[in-house]
C-alpha cells in the first residue's frame, strides 16, 4: 500500500472512530496524521470539531484557523470556524475569516450569509442585511438563508419584510420549523397577536422542547383578555416543568446572615433601554460594603448607559451570542449568592433555562416580565401589594412575592427631557382634545379599541394620536387601521406617528396630545412613566393580575388614584371628564412632575434601601432554610 493509500486508511479510521464517539482514539489518529502530512486542511478540520465537540473552545479556533488557512475555499471548514468565533464572543474576527470567504469565493451563498451573521451578532445590522440579502439572491431557494434574513430584518424592527421572507422560506420548505417561529415572532411584532399564538403552537407542536419560543407565547398570551390569570399560571408552570428543576439550594457557600453578598444582575438591556431606567437609580445607591456588584450583559449593543453601570460593577460580563452553557459556566465560576434576572420571559435570548438549574443560592426575578417565571429554582418575584394584592397573587405564583415598597419601581427620568408644555386643550375650544397612546401597539386588543371608538364618539372633536414601531411601513398601517374602523373608531381622527430619532424627541411628542391612554389588559409601565413625567393625565384600567395593575401602581404612588379605571366603562368616562375640564386638566399637567418628584418613584435612595433591605432578607430566608431556623421575607 502507498503512502497516500495508507494515509487515506488512517484518516478513515480516525474519522470512524470519531463518528463512533470513541474521541480518544480519534484524537490520537489526528494528531499522529497531522504529523505526517501537515498541510492537510481536512486533518486540522476533523480534528477541531473534535475538540468544539468537548468544549476546548480555544483549541478548536486555533485548529480550525490552521484548516482554513490550508484551504480557504473550505466553505464548511469556514462556516465552523466563524461559528466557533461568534460563540466565544469574537465575532469582530469571524467577520475578518468571512470576509476572506466571500473574497475568495464571492458566488458561496453561504459564506456570505455567514457574513451577515458574524455583522448580526455586532449590531451592524444594515451591512447584516445586506450580506444576507445577496446571499439570497444567489441561492434564492434556500429555505435556511431566507430565514437568517427575515430573522435579522426583524432585529431590525423591519417586520413586515421579515414576515414576507419567512413566509417564502416556509413556500419552499413548509415543514421549516425555524421560518415557522420566525413568522410567529414577526406577526407578533406587527400586532397581529391571535395569528402570532398560532404560530407559535403550531411550532410548538413540532419542537415541544424548544423553550425560547414558548416563553414569546407566553408573553403573546398576556395580551389576550380572554386568558384567564388560571390558565396562565398552569402554562407557566407547563414551561417550568419542561425547564426542569435544579436543586434546592447550593453546597460550598458561607452562610453568614450579615456577610458581603455577591450580587448579579443577568440582562441584555444594561443599555439604553427602558429597563434601564429603572435598575440604574437603584444599582446607583447600592451599598458597596453590603453588596458586591456582578454585572452581566447579554446584548450587542453597549452604550453610555453601559459605560456608567459598568463603572459600579467588580466585574462585566457580556453573554451576547454565547450558548447557555457558556454562560452557566461563567457564571457558576463566579458564584453569586443573589442572581437577579431582569428578563422573565421577555427578549431575544432568555436564559431561565439556565436559572432553572440553580446558579445561585438566592435568585430573584424582577422588572421585566409581568408575571410569574413558573421556574421552581426562582425563589423569588420583586412587586408590590398593588400590581400583586397579597392572597390570590401569591397563589398564582411560583416564587414568593416580595412587597418591598410601596410601589415596586423607581424610576429615572432621561436627563434630556423637554420642559412641560401646556396642553393644547388650554388654548382650544371646549371639547377639541387630543388622546394619545405611544405604547407598544402589540398590547392593542379589540377591548381597548372599542372602547377609544366609545370615547371619540362622545367627543366629536377629539382626536387620536398613536406612535409605534413600524407605522411607516404601509401594510402594517393598513393593518391596524382596519382593526381599530371595525372597533368603532373613526378613523378620519386618528393619527399614526412612526419612531423619532431620539428619546428626547420622542417625549416632546407628549406636547401634542392633552391627554395619555393607556392599553389594556396589558398596561404600560414606561410609557406611563415618561407621559406623567411630560405632564400628561393617564387614564389606566386597574384589571385582575400584575399585567394588568402596573398602571394602577403607578398613579397611585404619584397621588392621582382618580385617573384609575375599574372597567372600560369608567375608563371612557375618567377620559372624557379630563377632557371637558381643560382648567383642572392645565393645573393637573403643570403639578404633574413635582409630583413624581415627591413620589417614591423618584426616592431614588430610598428605594433602593428597600430593594436592598429586602435581597438581605431574601439572602437570611436561604440561611435560615439550610439551618433550620425561621425567617421569611
Amino acid at each position: 500500500m502507498n503512502s497516500a493509500a495508507k494515509f487515506q486508511q488512517w484518516l478513515q479510521e480516525a474519522v470512524a472512530h470519531h463518528r463512533a464517539g470513541r474521541l480518544t482514539r480519534a484524537e490520537a489518529l489526528y494528531r499522529q496524521l497531522a504529523a505526517l502530512a501537515p498541510q492537510q486542511a481536512a486533518i486540522f478540520e476533523r480534528w477541531g470539531q473534535l475538540a468544539q465537540q468537548q468544549s476546548r473552545t480555544e483549541e478548536a479556533i486555533r485548529l480550525l484557523t490552521q484548516a482554513f488557512r490550508l484551504d480557504e475555499r473550505g466553505v464548511g471548514c469556514g462556516l465552523r470556524l466563524a461559528s466557533v468565533l461568534v460563540k466565544a464572543g469574537r465575532a469582530v474576527e469571524a467577520e475578518q475569516w468571512m470576509r476572506r470567504l466571500t473574497a475568495t469565493l464571492p458566488g458561496s451563498a453561504e459564506g456570505w450569509g455567514a457574513l451577515g451573521f458574524t455583522l448580526k451578532v455586532q449590531g451592524q445590522l444594515a451591512a447584516a442585511i445586506a450580506a444576507q440579502e445577496r446571499a439570497v439572491t444567489l441561492a434564492p431557494k434556500s429555505a435556511d438563508l431566507r430565514c437568517q434574513l427575515g430573522l435579522t430584518l426583524g432585529s431590525a424592527g423591519k417586520n413586515f419584510l421579515a414576515l414576507q421572507q419567512h413566509d417564502r422560506a416556509l413556500a419552499i420548505d413548509p415543514r421549516h420549523a425555524q421560518a415557522r417561529y420566525g413568522r410567529a415572532q414577526a406577526l407578533h411584532k406587527i400586532y397581529r397577536i391571535e395569528e402570532a399564538i398560532a404560530d407559535y403552537e403550531t411550532f410548538l407542536q413540532a419542537e415541544p422542547r424548544h423553550h425560547a419560543a414558548r416563553s414569546s407565547w407566553l408573553l403573546a398570551r398576556q395580551t389576550l383578555a380572554s386568558t384567564t390569570r388560571e390558565q396562565l399560571f398552569a402554562a407557566h408552570r407547563t414551561y417550568g416543568q419542561a425547564v426542569g428543576a435544579g436543586p434546592a439550594a447550593l453546597t460550598g457557600y458561607d452562610l453568614s446572615p450579615d456577610r458581603r453578598l455577591r450580587l448579579a444582575i443577568l440582562s441584555p438591556d444594561l443599555r439604553r433601554h427602558s429597563c434601564a431606567y429603572f435598575i440604574e437609580p437603584l444599582l446607583r445607591h447600592l451599598d458597596g460594603q453590603q453588596f458586591e456588584l456582578y454585572l452581566y450583559h447579554d446584548h450587542f449593543l453597549e452604550d453610555e448607559v453601559s459605560t456608567r453601570l459598568r463603572a459600579g460593577a467588580v466585574v462585566w460580563r457580556n453573554f451576547v451570542g454565547q450558548p447557555d452553557a457558556a454562560v452557566e459556566r461563567a457564571i457558576r465560576a463566579d458564584r453569586p449568592d443573589v442572581l437577579v434576572d431582569l428578563s422573565g420571559h421577555i427578549g431575544n435570548t432568555v436564559r431561565l433555562p439556565i436559572l432553572a438549574r440553580r446558579l445561585a443560592p438566592v435568585q430573584v426575578t424582577y422588572l421585566g416580565y409581568p408575571d410569574t417565571t413558573g421556574v421552581s429554582a426562582m425563589d423569588f418575584r420583586c412587586t408590590d401589594a398593588i400590581a400583586d394584592p397579597p392572597g390570590e397573587a401569591d397563589r398564582l405564583a411560583t416564587e414568593q412575592l416580595v412587597r418591598f415598597a410601596p410601589c415596586a419601581w423607581s424610576y429615572q427620568p432621561p436627563a434630556d427631557a423637554p420642559r412641560v408644555v401646556p396642553p393644547p386643550a388650554a388654548a382650544a375650544p371646549k371639547g377639541v382634545v387630543t388622546f394619545g397612546c405611544f405604547s407598544c401597539p402589540s398590547k392593542f386588543t379589540g377591548a381597548l379599541f372599542e372602547a377609544w371608538g366609545e370615547l371619540l364618539g362622545r367627543l366629536s372633536h377629539a382626536r387620536l394620536l398613536l406612535k409605534g414601531r413600524d407605522f411607516d411601513e404601509t401594510e402594517v398601517r393598513e393593518h391596524l387601521l382596519r382593526r381599530m374602523g371595525a372597533a368603532g373608531v373613526p378613523l378620519e381622527r386618528v393619527a399614526l406617528l412612526p419612531r423619532t430619532a431620539d428619546t428626547a424627541s420622542h417625549l416632546a411628542r407628549y406636547g401634542d396630545i392633552d391627554v395619555a391612554l393607556d392599553t389594556f389588559p396589558y398596561v404600560g409601565t414606561t410609557t406611563t412613566c415618561e407621559a406623567l413625567w411630560m405632564g400628561r393625565p393617564v387614564v389606566t384600567l386597574c384589571g385582575d393580575r400584575h399585567a394588568a395593575r402596573v398602571g394602577a401602581s403607578l398613579l397611585t404612588a404619584v397621588g392621582r388614584p382618580e385617573w384609575i379605571a375599574r372597567d372600560a366603562g369608567e375608563y371612557v368616562r375618567i377620559a372624557t371628564t379630563l377632557a371637558l375640564e381643560p382648567a383642572p386638566l392645565a393645573a393637573a399637567s403643570a403639578g404633574l412632575r413635582g409630583q413624581m418628584e415627591a413620589s417614591p418613584l423618584l426616592d431614588h435612595a430610598g428605594q433602593a434601601a428597600r430593594w436592598m433591605s429586602a435581597l438581605r432578607q431574601c439572602w437570611k430566608v436561604r440561611v435560615a432554610s439550610e439551618t433550620g431556623s425561621r425567617d421569611r421575607v
